[in-house]
């Protein structure tokens, strides 16, 4: 039996690619459904993707002390320099005492839906009124609606500003380190 010819180059190809999209073609169809799969888990996998948080659940460290609180002022939070603005809820606040020295490390979240400008405003007069200088932050952060940066004692006493807007409310972060009585 005479051996057949040869496929040309250019026909071998054709039929390579002929086979390639066949096998792919193949794979997913055997792949592809109808809707999206509907298993429902059993056994552990319920209890994982439901669960259950206990009664003493918190989501601050237990660090021994009460520097931290959700939803209100913590003691020892200077309030004199850093008031809340009306109307604004705390959503957490910390206050804690940096080991050897005289500052206070401190942290204020919350929301209001008084506009950006006006919160900053707000934050700023009793930080300028004690003696802070306003600056700009170095690198602008994307997605804040307004951000500034408080400093005083040639920069010992450092306050970072970060307000985020969205759905009509506004989200305030507040952090660094403070002397509660003006140097």
């Amino acid at each position: 039996m005479p051996r057949p010819a040869p496929l040309p180059a250019r026909a071998r190809s054709a039929v390579a690619a002929v086979a390639v999209a066949l096998a792919v073609g193949a794979s997913t169809v055997a792949c592809t459904t109808s809707g999206p799969g509907r298993e429902a888990p059993t056994g552990s996998a319920v209890a994982l993707a439901t669960p259950t948080p206990g009664p003493t659940e918190t989501l601050l460290p237990d660090d021994g002390g009460s520097h931290s609180v959700v939803g209100e002022v913590v003691d020892g939070f200077p309030v004199d320099l850093v008031p809340v603005p009306d109307g604004a809820e705390v959503l957490l606040s910390s206050a804690a005492p940096v080991d050897g020295t005289d500052l206070t490390e401190i942290s204020l979240n919350l929301r209001t839906d008084q506009d950006a400008a006006g919160l900053l405003a707000a934050v700023r007069a009793p930080l300028v009124a004690a003696g802070f200088t306003e600056g700009t932050p170095p690198a602008a952060e994307a997605g804040l609606a307004a951000q500034s940066t408080f400093a005083r004692s040639e920069g010992s006493e450092l306050l970072v500003v970060g307000i985020l807007d969205r759905d009509d409310e506004r989200t305030l972060t507040l952090g660094g380190r403070v002397r509660a009585a003006a140097p």
